[in-house]
């Protein structure tokens, strides 16, 4: 793709923070390691309707897969598409292994509370969701299975799972092309399966840009996912969203 592309937005959420916002319908947001090692812990919600949100189980299924990289889609768990992924330099992002919580945080990396450290202090991924969901009238019901961009993890034939340290590079990027109005709420702190002992976590670059023309036609070669991409132009053509 073309990198001069047109940026509306930037910003940059630092390692162990977090982010919510709404990206419309046709727009892309892209997510970018800023400085390798980063991992960028996501939920989708459909902005109209907020009890419909990204299905983990339902995606992977849908396209045979146990990863996400580019020409996939995040479906809901009313069968139709938050986004598909459009570009993507790293080609590995782990949907499986879920967030890190306030006591993983404590055993392996110790205590560091903001009275001491101020914005240096050691967060975690289950309390960065609560905070950005807060603000959207929402709360723990609503965390789901989540999908761990730029992080890799694989599993053996005994179903043990390893962690790929390095595998995102500082730079590396992941465009996210939306076709619902959605609600994303982003976690930087570490994977829960990062084995480091120091707290070290990346931060998240996020960019938006207009999605081109024919962005979607590799993610729509998969059967499922243009089922899921006329069920969502239902939803809009029905009134049930905006347009």
């Amino acid at each position: 793709m073309n990198q001069n592309l047109d940026f509306v937005w930037k910003e940059v959420v630092p390692g162990g923070c977090h982010w919510s916002g709404m990206v419309r319908r046709g727009m892309t947001l892209r997510l970018t390691d800023v400085d390798g090692g980063a991992n960028a812990a996501a939920l989708f919600y459909n902005q109209e309707e907020r009890l419909e949100r990204y299905n983990m189980a339902d995606t992977l299924k849908s396209q045979h897969t146990f990863y996400l990289t580019q020409g996939h889609a995040c479906h809901s768990d009313m069968g139709r598409i938050f986004c598909c992924i459009t570009q993507d330099t790293v080609g590995w992002h782990d949907t499986v292994c879920g967030i890190s919580d306030a006591e993983q945080v404590r055993k392996q990396y110790g205590v560091a509370r903001y009275q001491e450290h101020r914005n240096r202090m050691y967060r975690n991924g289950v309390d960065n969701m609560l905070l950005e969901l807060g603000k959207w009238g929402m709360g723990r019901r609503d965390i789901v299975s989540n999908i761990n961009f730029f992080s890799k993890v694989t599993a053996n034939h005994s179903g043990e799972l390893t962690f790929h340290s390095g595998n995102s590079k500082a730079g590396d990027y992941v465009d996210l092309s939306f076709d619902m109005k959605t609600l994303v709420v982003l976690s930087a702190a570490p994977h829960p399966l990062n084995p480091a002992d120091k707290y070290q976590p990346g931060a998240i670059g996020l960019s938006l840009y207009v999605t081109p023309a024919g962005a979607f036609e590799n993610c729509k070669k998969i059967p499922e996912n243009s089922r899921g991409f006329q069920n969502t132009q239902r939803f809009y053509e029905s009134g049930g969203g905006e347009v």
